[in-house]
């Protein structure tokens, strides 16, 4: 059975942890609405994504 031949530093030890940390999403504002929309996603308010309707949007 392998056993380790050095003892791992903290370094490297936070180093290899930091990588599977949670990362808040980027949220951006839309330019049409204003509402916060997750980025290179259309808005799900007003359906416009890069100046252009997407999706078309019901209003109930």
């Amino acid at each position: 059975m392998g056993v380790p031949k050095r003892r791992t530093s903290k370094m490297r030890l936070r180093t290899r942890k930091a990588a599977n940390r949670w990362h808040a999403p980027q949220l951006a504002k839309c330019p049409q609405c204003g509402s916060s929309v997750r980025g290179h996603t259309a808005c799900p308010s007003c359906g416009y994504y890069r100046g252009r309707q997407i999706l078309t949007i019901e209003v109930a």
